[in-house]
C-alpha cells in the first residue's frame, strides 16, 4: 500500500490508476490523515452460471400464476378500510 498526497494525484492521475489497475492500493493523505483510498474493484466471474443448477430443489405449483385469494390481494393493495375509501 503507497501514500500519496492530494497534489500527487491530480499532476499525474492516468499513472496512479495504471498502479491501481495492476493491483496496488493507494492511500490519498491530507493533513496528515487519509481521506481516501485508491483500490482495484473486484472483477465479476468470467464465466457464466450453468443452467439447471437448482434442477429438482424445487417445482412450481401448478395455480402459481391464478389470482391470488381475496385476503392476500388485499394485504397488497394496503389498508383501504383505515383510508376512508
Amino acid at each position: 500500500m503507497s501514500n500519496i498526497s492530494p497534489q500527487e494525484l491530480a499532476h499525474d492521475a492516468a499513472a496512479l490508476l495504471d498502479r491501481v489497475e495492476a493491483g496496488e492500493h493507494i492511500v490519498v493523505i491530507r493533513g496528515g490523515r487519509a481521506v481516501a483510498e485508491l483500490r482495484p474493484v473486484a472483477q465479476p466471474p468470467v464465466a457464466s452460471r450453468p443452467f439447471g443448477l437448482a434442477a429438482g430443489m424445487f417445482t412450481v405449483p401448478d395455480d402459481f400464476d391464478s389470482p391470488l385469494p381475496p385476503d392476500v390481494l388485499r394485504g397488497f393493495e394496503g389498508l383501504r378500510e383505515f383510508e376512508g375509501r
